[in-house]
């Protein structure tokens, strides 16, 4: 199942009932009852009707999702409003600011499985719904190691995207790919596809070494860049090395960290000598993964307690404040619990 969202620029009202189509229809697809996605229907129009109401427009994200055997579909709704002051009040039925019956937000949150929210005054607000097949679907909590989320949008027009990510875990730890091919469409897709392919055969332990392993394996690709990061659990430290503009940071608390990848494209050259940057690993750190399409003059600690969100608030906030609108874009938070 592909993991890249849909967008959509909603400015008025007139997407709204192509969006809620679109959606229920996928909904079906995936083997949602009829019931079920008509309560998907509702969660959509709240969404895109607030947006409008409140906001004046903004974006809105969805994707398919397979996860832990079961269907899910995601949906981020970002705007640049006036943001909302009391995020607790507004949650709760029977609150209006705007002379309504007051129960969109709180519909949203009784009838998906996961629901967060994240808004600051004059920089807008964030949403995230998860919409599982079963209503009453516990989502599982996150008990130890990675927890991440990625956001990844095609570039406008494109059908495929010449981004990707993938994670590997092993009793000895995880290591992380962000990869991006050169260009985008067909050919950048098939470069990364390439890359992740070999990275997931790839029995080295060591970044650089899985690099190299890669570079061999996609030579007759287009290329791509990519940065690989890597935790061992035994020595308590991030292994990280990276060719090519993926742009990495690691924040412990307030500090944050920045690699540097080498220059070179995978599959075409790359520097003779590659060594890997070591940073500490420790609980409660956050690792930002992503591509040339989101620009890099960015700092977390810009807003106000975002460290504390989820990966996919982190996500989304950094992708609607830097994406460029030029080229395939992705972003990948992953927070250690």
């Amino acid at each position: 199942m592909d993991n890249t969202f849909s967008s959509y620029k909603i400015e008025d009202r007139s997407l709204i009932a192509f969006i809620k189509r679109e959606i229920h229809n996928l909904a079906l697809q995936l083997g949602f009852s009829p019931h079920r996605a008509a309560e998907t229907d509702i969660i959509v129009a709240e969404l895109t009707s607030n947006l409008i109401k409140y906001a004046g427009g903004g974006e809105l994200l969805y994707r398919a999702h397979l996860e832990e055997g079961h269907n899910e579909i995601e949906i981020y709704c970002l705007d640049n409003g006036k943001g909302i002051e009391n995020v607790n009040k507004i949650m709760h039925d029977g609150y209006s600011s705007s002379n309504t019956l007051g129960q969109g937000l709180g519909a949203i949150k009784r009838l998906s499985n996961d629901f967060q929210i994240y808004s600051l005054r004059n920089w807008g607000t964030i949403q995230y719904v998860k919409i599982c097949e079963k209503t009453d679907f516990t989502v599982s909590p996150i008990a130890g190691g990675l927890n991440f989320s990625a956001v990844r949008v095609n570039y406008p027009g494109e059908r495929v995207c010449g981004d990707g990510y993938h994670i590997k875990h092993s009793k000895k730890g995880f290591q992380i790919l962000v990869g991006d091919g050169l260009g985008h469409g067909a050919n950048a897709h098939e470069a990364v596809q390439q890359a992740i392919k070999a990275f997931k055969q790839c029995g080295e332990s060591e970044p650089a070494a899985i690099l190299r392993d890669i570079h061999e394996k996609v030579k007759k690709s287009r290329g791509l860049v990519a940065t690989i990061a890597c935790v061992d659990y035994q020595s308590e430290n991030w292994n990280i090395c990276g060719i090519g503009n993926i742009n990495t940071r690691i924040y412990s608390g307030m500090e944050n960290k920045t690699y540097t990848p080498y220059n070179g494209i995978i599959g075409h050259n790359i520097p003779r000598t590659l060594n890997s940057a070591i940073v500490p690993y420790q609980k409660h750190q956050v690792i930002v993964m992503h591509s040339d399409g989101l620009r890099t003059r960015w700092n977390l600690n810009d807003l106000t307690s975002i460290i504390k969100q989820n990966p996919g608030i982190i996500a989304s906030s950094l992708y609607k404040d830097n994406i460029r609108g030029t080229d395939d874009a992705t972003v990948l938070v992953g927070k250690i619990i």
